[in-house]
């Protein structure tokens, strides 16, 4: 082992990876980075096809590795993600890999010259603080550089947020961008964002479009017995750090962007008493967020946490013993919302826990925000520091928290709870500054999200777009509604949202938010967003954590002036907007461990997983597109599911619906939304509604079934139509995505920069 490890913990990690490293994987050497020179690689046939020590000792499995990355590259949510071999990179028995990094660049660029020949091809390449992301950042760099692409990157390759990348890309008007990151997934993940011109992740036909030039290649390799591969030098002065140097990294970009919007009054803010700690998971937020705060003359009310980067997210999350207790190395993510349960039936938050907040916070005042984001800086979580009683009404509102000391507790707000804080926060804004009425305004949120956003838009004229789970799907809306604004300025937006309802925005609407329960939001500016050759946006792509935490903390500086808390101040929006759904809960149901070492043991285990995840999905998505198709009617899915559950009650059930990658069951007090992970062995179900156990009763239920399929299940699908109802779903997926799509191409300016 060559890598140091920062703890115990992570030695753990290192001493279980090395000693299930066979090898001939150890003592690969197909293409050395550390030769600054231009070099070439060769893709060899025999590298197609499994190792074998005595018939086939070059090869490397390239067949079935591309086999599982194409699978993944049509249905991904948020980028190309997986384990990686973190102590060898070169693994290509992982789904992310040195090898598999090229190809796929290599794939993306030459698609790109494709369709721009003899045009100045542009991109931007970071990255956050994963294992291996300086390795995979340079391979990007210096094989566009090869192709005569020109890549824009950070000054020594600083690490930066994934929503600045997506920012330059548009701003910038570049071709695209490479972006290394897993969000907040566990440590020995990561995966490349892909983002389009656009500053969006790609949308998937734009992923099988490399995906079927890196077939093309291994036809090639496979026909002419290698292709070449060239790698320029680490000099080449298509790898370019000036352009970013100059614009000082972007941040006055941005700055500028912030204060068309969310930052125009932020004097409450400058007289804050109390400080405002940011937690900065994994080390990545800090060094462009401070910036940030400076250039806004803020940076003085904000305090740090773990500011240091750090690929091991400086053991948060980690735990060396799974939920049942075996010893064993497990990562809970960085998510700080996930909720365990103990062996003696408690539920707690383990990422929370790692944080060791009773310590951190224990010179915190009351009232003090607490401001958790993520490894690539897109996600927020929100929390406060409140008085022990307080608790029974935390209770009562399904405020969730944790014991600091006797007389403290800190509450943990869900997305769907704080950004409903910051959405009232924002409408109040503009209502103050008289600005609320000079745009219909809007919101695009994910099903899985809250219905008292739904409700909450209701009352307040705000019109609610619902969409697929996935930041790319809000960005699709968002470029739907520009092709209108453009095309017919004067007249009215109507757009289709994944229900299939035709929703008016009206005459030049304006978003007022665009987010998902998993925690992350944008806000649009009042005047369009511009590019440098005058393209025009309603919003940024991606989903930015500084964005939100401008929001929350000129909220939170409100409320030390009212005296009040989060909690009161969720209170009385559900009071005064008349929400009844004020309860929401997320059930993540894992089929496998995630962290377990040995990639053979990992991938039988997935792909079991991934079995019991395909029974559970199939079960609702048939009866929905059943239901869809006229197969069955809602009486008889009425019945199949009180047959089904027992402990459960359908008869109040109103529709049943896919709605892009999940099935929605829409009853007249509830929803609940059963979502397969398109990219893993999972299950995520999301409730909300107006009774707490009930919803919890139901997404708990639901989303842990094996999946059987009953006797009544049968009678009214035939076997035909579930065997084929996934793929008649991603046919109504695609109709979803491309109605009304905004195709307008692409043009490469001339850059001046």
């Amino acid at each position: 082992m060559t890598r140091q490890a920062s703890c115990e913990l992570e030695n753990e990690l290192f001493k279980s990876v090395f000693d299930k490293t066979p090898d001939y994987i150890k003592n690969l050497n197909l293409m050395n980075f550390d030769n600054k020179d231009e070099f070439t690689f060769t893709l060899k046939r025999e590298h197609l096809y499994p190792y074998d020590a005595t018939n086939n000792p070059e090869g490397l499995n390239l067949k079935e590795w591309f086999e599982g990355y194409a699978k993944e590259a049509r249905v991904s949510t948020a980028g190309i993600r997986g384990p990686q071999n973190i102590l060898y990179p070169q693994d290509t028995r992982f789904p992310i890999n040195l090898v598999g990094i090229v190809l796929a660049t290599l794939a993306k660029g030459l698609v790109l010259k494709s369709k721009y020949p003899d045009k100045e091809i542009v991109k931007l390449a970071g990255s956050e603080v994963r294992y291996n992301s300086a390795l995979y950042l340079d391979a990007i760099a210096r094989i566009q550089a090869a192709l005569n692409i020109r890549t824009l990157t950070n000054p020594e390759r600083k690490t930066m947020p994934i929503w600045l990348a997506s920012f330059l890309a548009f701003k910038l008007d570049l071709a695209g961008g490479e972006y290394i990151t897993s969000s907040h997934g566990i440590s020995v993940k990561t995966a490349t964002k892909d983002l389009n011109n656009q500053g969006s992740q790609y949308l998937p036909d734009e992923s099988i479009e490399f995906v079927e030039k890196i077939q093309e290649i291994f036809d090639e390799t496979e026909k002419n017995g290698s292709y070449e591969i060239k790698i320029a030098a680490e000099n080449n002065p298509l790898i370019d750090e000036l352009v970013l140097a100059k614009l000082n990294d972007g941040i006055d970009l941005y700055v500028e962007y912030l204060k068309s919007g969310v930052a125009t009054h932020l004097e409450q803010l400058k007289k804050m008493k109390n400080k405002i700690m940011v937690e900065c998971v994994g080390g990545c937020a800090y060094n462009t967020l401070n910036k940030v705060l400076h250039a806004l003359e803020i940076e003085d009310k904000y305090e740090w946490n773990n500011i240091s980067e750090d690929p091991f997210f400086h053991s948060i999350g980690k735990y060396d013993h799974d939920p049942k207790g075996n010893k064993v190395f497990y990562d809970y993510s960085v998510d700080a919302t996930v909720v365990a349960t103990r062996q003696n039936g408690e539920s707690y938050f383990p990422v929370i826990e790692t944080l060791n907040y009773p310590e951190v916070l224990k010179n915190s005042p009351l009232g003090t925000i607490v401001l958790i984001t993520d490894p690539d800086h897109d996600r927020l979580t929100v929390c406060q520091i409140e008085a022990t009683g307080n608790s029974n009404t935390l209770d009562e509102l399904g405020i969730s928290y944790i014991q600091l000391d006797e007389n403290r507790l800190l509450t943990v707000y869900t997305a769907n709870q704080a950004f409903l804080m910051l959405m009232e926060y924002r409408l109040r804004q503009l209502k103050h500054n008289g600005k609320l009425h000079n745009h219909p305004r809007f919101m695009i949120k994910t099903t899985a999200s809250a219905l008292s956003w739904d409700e909450w838009g209701k009352q307040h004229d705000v019109r609610v777009v619902n969409v697929p789970v996935g930041f790319k799907e809000i960005a699709n809306i968002m470029k739907k509604v520009e092709l209108q604004i453009k095309q017919n300025p004067e007249s009215e937006v109507i757009v289709e949202d994944v229900f299939g309802n035709k929703i008016n925005l009206g005459v030049q609407p304006r978003l007022i938010f665009g987010g998902e329960e998993s925690g992350g939001m944008i806000m649009g500016a009042e005047e369009l967003i511009e590019s440098l050759t005058g393209r025009k946006a309603i919003a940024m792509r991606e989903k930015s954590a500084t964005e939100a935490i401008i929001v929350a903390s000129c909220l939170a500086a409100k409320l030390e002036e009212d005296n009040e808390t989060l909690s009161q101040y969720l209170e009385h929006i559900f009071e005064a907007e008349e929400i009844k759904s004020i309860y929401d809960v997320r059930e993540d149901i894992s089929y496998y461990n995630e962290s377990e070492p040995d990639i053979e043991k990992l991938k039988a285990a997935k792909v079991e997983g991934e079995k019991q995840r395909t029974k559970n999905d199939l079960f609702y998505l048939s009866l929905a597109i059943g239901y869809k198709e006229g197969i069955i009617s809602l009486e008889n899915i009425k019945e199949v599911l009180n047959d089904a559950f027992l402990t459960l009650e359908f008869d109040n059930l109103k529709s049943i619906k896919f709605v892009g990658d999940g099935t929605y069951l829409e009853f007249t007090d509830k929803y609940v939304e059963i979502r397969p992970s398109g990219t893993d062995a999972k299950t995520k179900a999301y409730a909300g509604g107006d009774n707490l156990e009930n919803i919890t009763k139901y997404a708990k239920t639901l989303g842990n079934y094996s999946g059987e399929r009953t006797i009544l299940h049968k009678k009214y699908i035939p076997e035909e139509f579930y065997e084929t109802s996934k793929e008649k779903a991603m046919e109504y997926y695609l109709r979803f995505v491309e109605k009304g799509a905004n195709n307008e191409p692409f043009e490469i300016p001339q850059y001046n920069f």
